[in-house]
């Protein structure tokens, strides 16, 4: 059996991306910063606790690997990418990685590297189709950019085979018990209305973002693994393609966490933005994902409203005190 190694396994997307793969009849070795308990499956299934930042580790958390799935993410996330540490997870790992290949004398292994939408930069246009020039705005969209870039390159001089996905907003319920890990608007502002808080937004709501739950995301991994030949030394945007605007995503969280909870639905107001915000967050974002679809026979499957009610339920009740009738 392939040996399919997931590196960053007990992450948001990570884990759906493990879970998804323990169902297959695979050896799969899960690599985290720390040890945690997989999904059950029909794989050979290893957990391996490793700082990947350490080279030595990283050649053993990889050695032998058919394929290996990148989804390593410096702690803080994107909100942390301006320090030296985040640099070295986030860029360092794979200029490392492709390195140890390149010198293994095997063959080359598949590495298919999730990398982000947003590393276009400001959109030039909508849909985004993954054809436009990259101008990266942020410096986590700069690292992003940067990794991707030594991966093709490796590729293109044989190291590896690799195949960076692009994901847009993410959301949805994590599949590993007990993460603590950030997963993005859509759980922030659920966990807001728990507790019985205002769910605020910048500027008046329309400004629209490409949400993709995360089992569906797992799934676009699957099928670049199972048939990679003609995704290989490219990279490829993934996107529901529906534009969801803000405001009424929010309203449908608030409303979601009523039917949940019993209580009135949470106020949903508009807020002038503060200086320091990036100009990104202002400009819509669609994805046309037609290039990676037509290839692998991918498409998302769970609704924006099948999501969301699968995230407010995944989350913990408030703390005793806290929800507001």
């Amino acid at each position: 059996m392939k040996l399919i190694t997931v590196l960053g396994a007990s992450g948001f997307v990570g884990s759906a991306v493990t879970r998804a793969l323990a169902r297959q009849p695979i050896r799969l070795r899960a690599v985290a910063r720390r040890r945690f308990t997989p999904a059950p499956g029909r794989a050979e299934t290893t957990v391996v606790a490793a700082d990947l930042t350490d080279r030595a580790a990283l050649a053993d958390a990889v050695a032998g690997s058919d394929a290996i799935v990148y989804l390593l993410l410096a702690d803080g996330g994107w909100r942390a990418a301006e320090t030296d540490e985040a640099e070295r997870v986030n860029v360092g790992v794979m200029r490392d990685l492709v390195d140890i290949a390149g010198r293994s004398g095997g063959t080359s292994p598949l590495v298919v590297y999730g990398g982000a939408a947003s590393q276009v930069g400001v959109p030039p246009r909508e849909p985004l189709d993954g054809s436009e020039p990259d101008h990266p705005a942020t410096p986590y969209d700069k690292q992003k950019l940067a990794a991707e870039q030594i991966l093709k390159k490796a590729t293109a001089n044989g190291q590896v085979r690799g195949i960076s996905l692009r994901l847009p907003t993410v959301f949805g319920e994590s599949a590993a018990d007990g993460a603590n890990q950030d997963r993005g608007v859509v759980s922030a502002m659920a966990r807001r209305a728990l507790e019985g808080q205002a769910l605020t937004i910048w500027g008046d709501g329309t400004v629209r973002r490409d949400l993709v739950h995360v089992e569906d995301i797992a799934k676009a991994f699957t099928a670049a693994l199972a048939g990679p030949d003609s995704l290989v030394g490219g990279h490829w945007l993934l996107g529901a393609g529906r534009g969801d605007q803000l405001g009424d995503v929010f309203r449908l969280l608030a409303r979601e966490v009523a039917a949940h909870t019993g209580r009135n639905p949470v106020e949903v107001t508009c807020v002038e933005p503060p200086s320091h915000a990036p100009e990104t967050d202002f400009r819509s974002v669609t994805i046309d994902s037609t290039p990676f679809r037509t290839i692998t026979g991918w498409r998302p499957e769970i609704s924006l409203s099948e999501g969301v009610r699968r995230t407010v339920a995944a989350l913990p009740a408030p703390a005793h005190g806290k929800a507001r009738p």
